[in-house]
């Protein structure tokens, strides 16, 4: 049984594989695809068998895939530019006659008002279209997406706009683990994964967390939207990504990323990994 991990050079596809030896699956039935060609060389030489190819190639991805009994999609990193992208590795997928497709999405992604939706909404829809039997994986916010403000913390204060939100992230080792478990199983086939972490966070707890690992106080600021798109703007941002980020901000304090509802710890069958832990691990793969 072959099992094709794309976007496998990422952080995500690299503990996706970690995740899958692990549980037993011989590197030889492993391909990881990619654009970096020293990283996919670092793969191969644990055995894992590679091939470059962008999710905008569909005659690379073809020929990656051909054979495959089934295939992991990592959305990709590209926002604004994923859809396109996307639906080509389903092509590819459907073309070379893929048994199984397993994808990452984003929270209650066909209803949600999160500003993040609706690429992977549209993505849902053309792997619905294509007729090939999935898995999605809607995975909530990664704990390690805060390992930056580790540094903002070394000032004594995380600042943001997100009031009293609530983050129910996990480790992106806990989002991999999950993905792996549904590549290998088909039994996963035809559901919808909820997936997030065990317990819900404020800001303020973050705060403290970091004072904790950094060794001196730190304090969560409060901002309006309005006064954090200023910030982020004279700390240099480009006017479209500091509102992203607001946008962002504003869907946590809108509570879009707080359900703790435990699909990903039942997939797991542990509990999911505790935010100091995923913060400390993040902080540490920033540093090497």
């Amino acid at each position: 049984m072959t099992l094709v991990i794309t976007g496998a050079t990422g952080q995500l596809g690299t503990l996706v594989i970690d995740a899958l030896l692990e549980r037993g699956v011989p590197a030889a039935n492993i391909v990881g695809t990619g654009r970096n060609e020293q990283r996919l060389a670092a793969l191969g030489a644990r055995g894992i068998r590679t091939a470059v190819a962008d999710y905008s190639d569909g005659a690379a991805l073809e020929r990656a895939f051909a054979g495959a009994e089934a295939v992991l999609l990592i959305s990709g990193s590209e926002v604004g530019q994923r859809v396109a992208q996307h639906a080509t590795v389903i092509d590819a997928a459907k073309t070379a006659g893929v048994a199984r497709l397993v994808y990452t999405s984003a929270p209650h992604a066909t209803t949600s008002a999160l500003i993040l939706a609706p690429e992977h909404k549209a993505t849902e829809e053309l792997i619905a279209a294509s007729g090939i039997p999935a898995t999605i994986l809607r995975n909530g916010w990664y704990t390690e997406n805060y390992a930056g403000a580790l540094d903002q913390a070394a000032s004594g204060e995380i600042v943001a706009s997100v009031g009293d939100g609530l983050v129910a992230s996990a480790s992106r080792a806990d989002y991999a683990e999950a993905a792996a478990i549904a590549l290998a199983d088909p039994s996963h086939v035809g559901q919808v994964y909820e997936l997030s972490g065990d317990v819900a966070w404020t800001h303020a707890e973050l705060a403290a967390v970091a004072a904790e690992l950094l060794g001196h106080s730190v304090a969560y600021r409060s901002l309006t939207p309005e006064q954090h798109l200023a910030a982020l703007e004279q700390a240099g941002l480009d006017a479209g990504t500091a509102g992203f980020v607001v946008a962002l901000d504003g869907n946590i304090r809108d509570g879009l990323l707080a359900e703790t509802n435990g699909e990903l710890a039942r997939l797991l069958g542990r509990p999911t990994t505790p935010l100091r832990d995923g913060l400390a691990a993040g902080r540490e793969t920033l540093a090497a």
